[in-house]
């Protein structure tokens, strides 16, 4: 609980700023049976970087790194747009997306674990090729749906909540639960702390690094429904770009290191809702478009630099004396015979 301490503090402060220059920001209203109001919007708005950010925790707790989940999240989006607008039921294309995003997933895994490549590179084939194929599947063209039970995913409400909200809460209980009652979340850091040592104890590495690539597809592919069906299109070239960037500064934010080991679900929570807020808070007190990715940048090293606890150390820690050196035990002679 206590690395989740300044993700939380982050947070706050940006909601405090948000109602400073946001009249009835905390408000929520009821609506023809609808909950709305702008704390609803952030966590309507943040949860496909709220889907991504938990695969890529695992991910990165495996010691890896997955550059392809934007590329996954127009990919799905296009495929399932694709068949809805061919007239084929919502099952049919929900399930062609999501198995595409799984395989591709597990292709990054297989080109991880088997042929050994960086994850750094084989990912960024995928992110690059996935765009192509994103394009190819729409024609380059932006595909437009209407279909009201595919809307629901990502912009529908189910008991009075955005449906978005409930299935990343769903996502996110079914995750916890793998990882955090089951082995499942010990072998994964295990992997992560060292990949050579946890084979030698007999857990099968390779096994555990494909099945969380295809996880991390998995959730990008269910964010790219989320976002085609909000906007009841698909745009094979800009849906989720670079929101692999956010959701690994979601990680990082969150306390999860880049270096692989123990992973927190929770702080990558925090983190995706910090920097949703973030857009919020820059929309709210009116910084120029021009210099939005500036302050964004700046403000996020600065939580960073806040969340080390050894720059806290060296600007806000106090420089004890140090203690008088022991005085030395007297020297033995020994005695050598012939």
């Amino acid at each position: 609980m206590k690395r989740l301490l300044w993700p939380v503090v982050v947070l706050l402060l940006l909601l405090v700023v948000n109602l400073v220059f946001t009249q009835n920001f905390f408000s929520i209203q009821m609506r023809d049976g609808h909950l709305y109001g702008s704390l609803i919007d952030i966590l309507r708005f943040g949860a496909p970087l709220i889907l991504v950010s938990l695969g890529m925790t695992l991910v990165i707790a495996t010691g890896g790194i997955d550059l392809s989940v934007g590329s996954v999240v127009a990919i799905a989006g296009a495929l399932a747009c694709l068949q809805i607008s061919e007239d084929a039921s919502l099952f049919t294309a929900v399930a062609l997306a999501l198995a595409l995003s799984v395989l591709l997933g597990a292709w990054n895994g297989v080109l991880v674990a088997v042929v050994g490549i960086q994850p750094i590179i084989a990912t960024l084939i995928l992110m690059v090729a996935g765009r192509g194929l994103a394009q190819l599947i729409t024609d380059g063209q932006i595909i437009t749906v209407n279909s009201a039970s595919y809307k629901v995913i990502g912009g529908g409400y189910w008991l009075t909540v955005p449906f978005s909200i409930i299935l990343v809460l769903v996502v996110l209980a079914i995750t916890a639960f793998l990882t955090r009652r089951l082995a499942l979340g010990l072998l994964i850091e295990s992997v992560g702390g060292n990949a050579e040592a946890s084979r030698l104890a007999g857990i099968r590495s390779r096994g555990i690094i494909i099945m969380v690539y295809a996880f991390a597809a998995l959730c990008a592919g269910v964010a790219g429904l989320m976002i085609s069906s909000n906007v009841s299109s698909a745009d094979g070239n800009n849906a989720g770009l670079w929101i692999e960037l956010d959701a690994i500064l979601a990680v990082v934010i969150g306390g999860t290191s880049l270096s692989g080991g123990r992973f927190s679900l929770g702080g990558t929570v925090l983190g995706a809702l910090i920097i949703q807020t973030l857009t919020t808070t820059i929309y709210s007190i009116g910084v120029p478009p021009e210099t939005t990715l500036l302050f964004k940048a700046l403000v996020v090293t600065a939580v960073c630099l806040i969340q080390s606890a050894s720059f806290r150390a060296k600007v806000f820690g106090r420089r004890g004396r140090a203690a008088p050196p022991s005085p030395a035990a007297p020297e033995e002679k020994v005695r050598v015979t012939a």
